[in-house]
């Protein structure tokens, strides 16, 4: 995993991991999830950042949120936890874009081991904090904590979309910043 930088939006993609309508009920504090990443959504299509989403056995869990998949760019369908192990996942994603912005559920299973998979295939994958979740908190917070001590980059959907904008003079900045101050 690389060191920590400030995020571009020319560089960035964000992968939405599994936001499935058959699972957001039982994850922890999931409407408030789903409003939070939504919001980084919004600002990454402000921003043209890219967003890919994957479905994990949607014939049984569903599509990913209507909210969310308004706001997706391609979605690809997949088995293993991992996202990386299906083959066309690595080859599906923006060219160009090292840094992926990891977001969804669940933390410590498809999140966390696609974003491992991530960085083997030598991209520089980053945990959105708010915006990945569990069943439980406690597994939530054990995903994060191991991401860290492996080395990998965290990340606030506010601190990217205010790093993506990079200046007060974006010309996104005003919607962006609405996005913000209505998840206050």
């Amino acid at each position: 995993m690389s060191k920590p930088r400030i995020l571009a939006n020319h560089d960035s993609m964000v992968l939405l991991v599994d936001m499935q309508t058959g699972l957001l009920p039982a994850i922890d504090g999931s409407e408030a999830l789903v409003g939070r990443v939504e919001r980084l959504l919004a600002a990454a299509r402000h921003l043209g950042v890219p967003v890919v989403a994957t479905e994990h056995c949607a014939d049984k869990i569903g599509a990913t949120d209507p909210k969310l998949a308004a706001l997706v760019d391609d979605t690809l369908h997949k088995v293993h936890f991992d996202a990386t192990r299906e083959p066309e996942t690595i080859r599906r994603l923006p060219v160009g874009r090292h840094n992926v912005l990891v977001v969804g559920t669940e933390a410590h299973v498809c999140v966390l081991q696609t974003a491992l998979g991530l960085a083997q295939s030598g991209l520089n994958p980053w945990l959105v904090a708010d915006c990945v979740g569990s069943r439980r908190e406690s597994d939530r917070a054990a995903a994060l904590q191991r991401w860290l001590s492996g080395g990998g980059n965290i990340v606030t959907s506010e601190m990217a979309m205010f790093e993506w904008l990079g200046s007060a003079r974006h010309a996104a900045f005003r919607d962006v910043l609405a996005l913000v101050k209505a998840g206050n």
